[in-house]
């Protein structure tokens, strides 16, 4: 079906006014959307199919390059000589945008966006969005891994630690899936190194910093970043309602699956990454949860049936790699005895011993 000059008419008056309110939106506020504009939207679905529109046009406008908005508006002014001339000679894009409607008519721009940089739009995304580097990377349990990035920046992996690591063109980003990664990044202004962990998002660009994910042992299911030298920015999840914090030399904070942020407290004195070392530091935790970080290094031999014996509080610092030691220990620090003989033995309380 053809459209009538009517209609058309019609659509061109609805975009230019879908302009007009998109235009006077604060795009960079990211406040609530106006009471005024959420009735014009509910009225209906044409209304919010030409601000879609507008959306969709001004994220393709916001990801041009410069040169690319340069040869778009250059294009622009040969069409409505006039129009462009009576233009600012470089407004910025946002209002640029809100002009848009007295150089052309609202429903070219889509084509214009692409016509008037001869396709380079959608090449040039594609081309940025590709990763010139790719690779996921794993220490196993009980090893510790080294890497280098072609970026310059260096990781140290923990026991049992898995990441996927993706370098882009103007950005770099590493998902720690499990364990615990000492980053010494290289600065690089122009590509922000983004750490995504559960629901956390760490951004820096350059600094070293220790994050640790370890959603299977228990009370230790969060996320943990914490700082050496630097400055990062932590972000929460969705369901975070609290702002990014940033975090300098010798501060770190955790956070709940959910990525509900903690407060920022000091780096403890064992430092940021003791295991880089060879010792795991226990500051009054659980003696359940202590064996459950030892188990990420290997089999301790050593299991808890009683829950007020897991709850007992431990505090000290240990090899992980030497079970044995801590077995030894056990007696000394805790009201426990070690029952049973071979591979498995049970802790327990002194007072149930008979």
């Amino acid at each position: 079906m053809t459209d009538t000059p009517s209609a058309r008419s019609s659509q061109d008056a609805l975009d230019a006014e879908a302009l007009a309110r998109f235009a006077r939106l604060d795009h960079g506020a990211g406040g609530p959307v106006p009471a005024e504009l959420q009735a014009w939207l509910a009225a209906s679905p044409a209304h919010r199919a030409a601000f879609a529109r507008w959306q969709r046009d001004w994220a393709r406008l916001d990801g041009l390059p410069e040169s690319a908005v340069d040869r778009l508006r250059r294009q622009l002014a040969k069409d409505q000589a006039a129009a462009a001339a009576a233009a600012p000679a470089r407004p910025g894009r946002r209002r640029w945008l809100a002009r848009l409607s007295s150089l052309v008519p609202p429903a070219g721009l889509a084509a214009g966006l692409l016509s008037a940089t001869g396709g380079g739009y959608l090449a040039w995304d594609r081309w940025q969005r590709q990763p010139v580097f790719r690779q996921d990377f794993a220490s196993a349990r009980g090893q510790q891994l080294d890497l280098a990035l072609p970026d310059g920046s260096r990781l140290r992996l923990d026991t049992a630690t898995r990441i996927a690591v993706t370098l882009y063109r103007q950005r770099r980003e590493v998902r720690l899936t499990e364990g615990q990664v000492l980053f010494q990044v290289q600065g690089d202004a122009a590509r922000p190194f983004d750490v995504l962990a559960g629901a956390v998002k760490v951004t820096v660009v350059g600094t070293r910093f220790s994050v640790r994910h370890t959603a299977g042992v228990p009370g230790a299911g969060g996320v943990r970043v914490a700082v050496d030298r630097g400055r990062v920015r932590v972000s929460g999840g969705a369901e975070s309602a609290a702002p990014a914090v940033e975090l300098g030399a010798g501060q770190q904070l955790g956070a709940d699956a959910a990525g509900l942020l903690s407060p920022v407290s000091a780096v403890p004195p064992a430092g940021i990454a003791p295991w880089r070392d060879g010792r795991i530091f226990f500051d009054d935790v659980p003696l359940a949860q202590a064996l459950a970080e030892f188990e990420r290094y290997g089999a301790t031999g050593l299991r808890v049936r009683d829950p007020a014996v897991a709850a007992m509080r431990v505090t000290g610092t240990f090899d992980p790699l030497r079970p044995a030691h801590f077995r030894q220990a056990l007696p000394r620090v805790l009201p426990v005895r070690l029952h049973g003989a071979g591979p498995l033995v049970e802790i327990q309380a002194i007072q149930a011993a008979r």
